[in-house]
């Protein structure tokens, strides 16, 4: 099972937006070359498609598209992969927020 971490600003005290708006999102992952925007994210199995509805930054690594969601002012990520750690870090770090897990 892989863990969940969000991005998220709710534990800074003295930050005037505290939630990651779609706007903001938009703009800084464009300066993101393996970064692209999609409203749907497909979950191919191997009996079974599902489609899913939101706002997902999907990071090309190697050969897999890993997914970076944005729910309710946080940025969502599994870390399916040990790669996803650095860049999470490193977006977090970017947008001026924290990691936590959940």
């Amino acid at each position: 099972m892989n863990q969940r971490f969000r991005i998220t600003r709710s534990m800074q005290e003295n930050i005037t937006e505290q939630a990651i708006t779609l706007e903001e999102c938009k703009e800084y992952f464009a300066t993101k070359p393996d970064f692209t925007y999609t409203e749907v994210f497909t979950v191919k199995g191997t009996e079974s498609t599902m489609s899913i509805k939101g706002d997902f930054f999907m990071w090309k690594y190697e050969n897999l598209e890993i997914p970076f969601r944005l729910y309710m002012g946080d940025i969502y990520v599994a870390v399916a992969n040990e790669a996803v750690i650095p860049k999470m870090l490193e977006i977090s770090s970017d947008l001026r927020a924290d990691v936590v897990e959940g």
